[in-house]
């Protein structure tokens, strides 16, 4: 089941929400409102090595100010690499 993330446009409330139909409209769980709009979502998959993918693989190469690169959270490259 797709998890879409949504902007209310009358409260400005983030959420997500699991939509089953292609026209089903979200509705806002903060104000109620059908005034909503679907934003874009970033998203990360995991390749058969283990390696995890994101939407934005030019920012593993810039080093992180941990010492590690910026897709990382280990601090090591030779975890990602």
């Amino acid at each position: 089941m797709p998890i879409f993330e949504y902007v209310c446009t009358r409260c400005k409330n983030q959420f997500e929400e699991i939509v089953l139909g292609q026209d089903e409209q979200a509705v806002c769980p903060s104000c109620g409102s059908t005034e909503t709009e679907k934003l874009m979502s970033c998203c990360r998959s995991k390749m058969s090595g283990g390696r995890d993918m994101d939407a934005a693989p030019a920012a593993k190469a810039s080093p992180a100010p941990s010492g590690g690169c910026a897709g990382c959270s280990g601090g090591s490259c030779s975890t990602c690499h």
